[in-house]
This record gives structure tokens, C-alpha cells and sequence, in this order.
């Protein structure tokens, strides 16, 4: 009987639907070659095995890593409990008479000599303590989750910050996107919040109505101090700049956001057409195209857009997910063009604007008054 020979094209290792790994292989008769055995098939083994401990030792790595955030969410939760605590008892003793300012210097130093192993309990920390139970003490909304922010968290939102309103989104937010401290920073340094605020008044009706969700996701105006663009740039140095600095980009753009190409082909009918960025949006579950335009806005760039998201939505939309959203981010634009262009604009497209560098933080609030009273003469 003639030894089975392996065929070499056909060696190699195989995923089963679970994620297991397998060897595959075909035998045929013709010749003896147990040489192609012992340096093909063996090997295939070994590693088969050692792909299967990996795996198992990844799992063992995973319950490692979430003990290890377990452990660190809890320690927090109490480390802010004791905050709280210690910013309550000074408050109360400052009420009622019984302390005066100057007695709180005492405390830190009485802690400092008694403990002097301890750290944190300066004069300055303990009237920080303080404010941060006043601010939230009559907020019970807001008072358990500022106990799932670190302690560098809360303060840098509490002194940045100077409305409940401000303070409740920039919680919120930094949960929901796991801000580094610098991230957060950013954030409310580049007016994020009054940014949000200003956006939710100028979305277009039919945006309002059918896609509500928008309203929380895209803002009016983005800053991309980040990209140290030249002022006479192209919309290539522009979308160029943005792929360079993409982790900048998610930042401001927000986190759940997945690139999926720049210059994105479309074809339609004989010819090809390229959408600038297109992303896929996780939360919202659907694709995300923007165009770029180094101009101010004009009517006419509506029209390409609402193109780019119907060829999108008939010709690359997977079955499970939402229609299309287009934004347009221009140099500028002139609000009353923008209104009058998306009035009677059925498809979800926004329009907003780039800044290249930080805007005065007073100019948005401003800003953000306006449209607030001009919603209230509206009656909206």
C-alpha cells in the first residue's frame, strides 16, 4: 500500500464559525512523502496548540483588566464619598456659626502634623471640598454621578464651568466619552457646550422631526485648532490635514465615529464620484459623508450632498442600518442662505462651519443668548 502524500496547496490552518482554529488538509496517493508530513503538518500542530493557549491566556488577561477597572471605580466612588463628606461637614460648621474661615487652615495643618504620610488635605483642597458638596448638594440628579468622575474631573468641570446646565453636559459627556483630563480641558476651553446649545437652534425642521437625535451629535461649528493649516489652504491640504490628525479629529468630532475612506467612490450610472470623508457613525448606526468646502456656503452644495447621500443610501447602505447623513463644513456661512437652503431640504444634511482657531468663549454665550431670545419672540 502506497503512503498517503499531502498536497502543499492544500496545508494550512482553518477558522471554524466559533473561532476555532483547525488544520486542513488534502491527501493523495502517488508517492511516499512523509518528508512533507514532519515539515508541513507538524509545525501546523504546534502552532495550532499555541493559538489555542493564547487565546485562553487573553481570557484570563480580560477578567484581569475588568477586576482591575472594578477595583479602581470602587476605590473612586469612596475616595469622592469621603470628599463629599469631609466638604459637607466643613459647609454645615460654617452655617451654623460654629467655624470660622480660618479654621479650616487649622484642620490642614492639624491633618499634616497628626498624619503627615497623608497628602490632599491642604487649606486650598479642603475649601474644594467644600464648594463641590455645595454645588451638588440640593442636585440629586446630579449628585450620584458625579461620583463616577475622578476627583481631577469634577474640579476642572467645576471651576470651568458657570451654570448647573454647563456643569450637567460636561459630566455627562465625559462619561460617555472617557475624556482624559487634557481631553476635557479642551473641551470646555474651546466652548463645546455653548457649541451644542447654538447647534440645536439651527437645525432645519425636517431634521428636528424625523432624525431628533442629531440634534445632540453635530454642532454648528467645529474648532480645528489642530491642523495648523495655512489661511490659504485647499480642500486637499484641508482633508489631508484632518486623516494627519485624526485622533484630534475624533475628539472634536466625537468618539463614536469610524473612518471608513477619503475621496469614497460612488458610481452612478457611467461615471464615478468621490465623496471627501465618509464615516459610519455607531450610535446613530449609519453613514456619515462630509463634505469639504474651503469657501463660504452656497446654496448649490446642498444639491451634491443630497446626490452623494441617495447613492449612498441605494448603493452601499447595508439593510440593518439608517439612511445616510451629510454634513457640510464650509470656511463660513451666512445663517439666513443656510435657512433658506434647508427649509424645504427633506434628506438629513447640516451645515456647519470651521474655525481654525479658538472662538472667545463670551462671543458663543452671546451668541447662544441671541438665539435663545429669538426663540422665545418665535414662541418655540
Amino acid at each position: 500500500m502506497v503512503p498517503p502524500v499531502v498536497s502543499m496547496a492544500t496545508v494550512g490552518l482553518m477558522l471554524d464559525k466559533n473561532g476555532g482554529v483547525f488544520i486542513k488538509f488534502s491527501l493523495e496517493s502517488g508517492k511516499n512523502n512523509h518528508e512533507t508530513i514532519l515539515n508541513y503538518v507538524y509545525p501546523l500542530l504546534n502552532m495550532n496548540l499555541t493559538l489555542s493557549k493564547e487565546k485562553d491566556f487573553l481570557s484570563i488577561i480580560s477578567l484581569i483588566q475588568k477586576a482591575k477597572q472594578k477595583a479602581f471605580s470602587t476605590i473612586n466612588i469612596q475616595l469622592i464619598d469621603l470628599y463629599w463628606n469631609i466638604g459637607q461637614y466643613i459647609s454645615e460648621k460654617i452655617k451654623s456659626t460654629q467655624w470660622g474661615e480660618s479654621v479650616v487652615k487649622d484642620l490642614a495643618n492639624f491633618i499634616s502634623k497628626l498624619h503627615p504620610d497623608i497628602k490632599g488635605y491642604s487649606d486650598k483642597n479642603l475649601w474644594r471640598m467644600k464648594q463641590f458638596y455645595e454645588a451638588y448638594a440640593d442636585k440629586p440628579k446630579l449628585s450620584p454621578v458625579v461620583r463616577q468622575l475622578s476627583w481631577t474631573h469634577n474640579m476642572i468641570i467645576l471651576t470651568k464651568t458657570k451654570s448647573v446646565e454647563e456643569q450637567d453636559f460636561y459630566i455627562h459627556l465625559s462619561l460617555k466619552e472617557f475624556y482624559s483630563k487634557r481631553e476635557l480641558e479642551r473641551q470646555i476651553d474651546s466652548g463645546y457646550f455653548e457649541r451644542s446649545m447654538v447647534s440645536k437652534k439651527k437645525l432645519s425642521p425636517v431634521v428636528r422631526q424625523t432624525r431628533p437625535e442629531l440634534t445632540n451629535l453635530f454642532k454648528d461649528t467645529y474648532i480645528i485648532d489642530f491642523l495648523n493649516l495655512p489661511e490659504n489652504h485647499s480642500e486637499k491640504d484641508f482633508r489631508l490635514a484632518l486623516i494627519q490628525n485624526f485622533k484630534k479629529f475624533i475628539l472634536e468630532f466625537g468618539k463614536d465615529f469610524a473612518y471608513v475612506g477619503e475621496e469614497y467612490k460612488v458610481q452612478v450610472g457611467k461615471n464615478d464620484y468621490f465623496i471627501d470623508l465618509l464615516f459610519y457613525h455607531r450610535g446613530l448606526q449609519c453613514l456619515v459623508a462630509f463634505e469639504l468646502k474651503i469657501d463660504d456656503f452656497k446654496p448649490e452644495f446642498l444639491g451634491k450632498l443630497n446626490f452623494y447621500l441617495e447613492a449612498l443610501d441605494r448603493d452601499v447602505k447595508k439593510q440593518h442600518e439608517n439612511p445616510s447623513v451629510g454634513i457640510i463644513l464650509c470656511k463660513s456661512k451666512d445663517d439666513e442662505v443656510v435657512e433658506y437652503a434647508l427649509s424645504r431640504n427633506l434628506s438629513p444634511a447640516l451645515i456647519s462651519e470651521y474655525k481654525l482657531k479658538l472662538i472667545d468663549k463670551e462671543i458663543l454665550q452671546q451668541k447662544l443668548h441671541e438665539l435663545y431670545d429669538l426663540s422665545l419672540k418665535k414662541g418655540e
